[in-house]
């Protein structure tokens, strides 16, 4: 009886370490998923930023503008007309249509799943931020309330999806989902590029009623990026050390890049920290209250 006891013991020892194991390479490793999965995986990014450019910009989403691809999931909470100037929101606009395209190549390539819940409200945008700027914004940050704070707002999300593409495509097995992949990834990291000069633009402009310029405000919140995402830095704001700029010779940093000026990759357990404000992709909250959908999201859930 001892002697079983001592086995048994042991077995759960193995047991757990391997599981300790497994999770240890899941925190920052590659996961198992096939095409369909990891494609399927990024229409919970191309839905907030369907939801929040078309909302922004005319003050109706996916329900008004293109209803079958939103597939009978929940309105977004929150989302509202963005008061923006004029050039902005035709820039805005075009993105918002972008997604939809976005929406309807994934889905007639690999099929979908409902629009999940999204919570789009000036609190999960302000709790965010009082994260980033480790301190409770007074008032609480409004992203509609004007073009910067937009700006701003806009600067959190597309750029989460380009890393997010590049290190989906090289775990792609098809060619034709490779290149369904690539040019997604070409149109986010365009996104994100003209949101970075237009924030560049106002760099050291300071972000009113806020101590703060724009240029803090945007390293900031890649900071928590980095912290939430919790494998090292693959992000960085518009105004960085010269270490960090492009070949060490510029503090400017419109994109985003690696020491060769490659894009940073992300996995979507990284994904999932970070869109869900917990660090834990496992725990959702932030603007996913009830988690991200598909295969790869709903399994971390369980």
């Amino acid at each position: 009886m001892t002697g079983r006891s001592c086995f048994s013991a042991f077995l759960l020892l193995l047991i757990t370490l391997e599981f300790i194991t497994v999770m240890g390479v899941a925190q920052c490793g590659r996961i198992v998923a096939n095409d369909v999965d990891r494609i399927q995986f990024a229409l919970n990014l191309e839905f907030i930023e369907a939801e929040f450019f078309l909302n922004g910009a005319l003050g109706m989403g996916l329900d008004a503008m293109a209803p079958s691809l939103a597939q009978g999931g929940p309105p977004p909470v929150g989302a509202r007309r963005a008061n923006l100037d004029g050039r902005t929101r035709r820039i805005i606009e075009e993105f918002g249509y972008q997604e939809i395209g976005h929406l309807r190549a994934i889905i007639t390539n690999v099929r979908g799943f409902p629009r999940p819940q999204l919570n789009l409200s000036v609190e999960a945008f302000a709790t965010m931020m009082n994260r980033a700027m480790n301190t409770t914004l007074s008032p609480p940050f409004n992203p509609y309330a004007n073009t910067i704070n937009f700006l701003l707002a806009s600067y959190i999300i597309p750029y989460v999806g380009l890393v997010g593409y590049v290190g989906t495509i090289p775990n792609l097995v098809s060619s034709s989902n490779r290149q369904l992949a690539a040019s997604l990834l070409a149109v986010e990291a365009g996104q994100d590029a003209v949101i970075r000069t237009l924030l560049y633009e106002r760099a050291n402009e300071t972000v009113p009623p806020y101590r703060m310029t724009v240029a803090n405000f945007t390293n900031r919140i890649s900071e928590l990026r980095n912290r939430l995402g919790m494998c090292g830095v693959k992000d960085e704001g518009l105004i960085v050390p010269l270490q960090l700029g492009a070949e060490n010779r510029t503090t400017s940093n419109i994109l985003s890049a690696d020491v060769n000026s490659l894009s940073y990759s992300r996995t979507p357990l990284e994904i999932l920290r970070i869109i869900y404000g917990t660090g834990n992709e496992s725990r959702p909250g932030g603007f996913f209250p009830s988690g991200g959908s598909g295969r790869i999201a709903r399994s971390l859930l369980r």
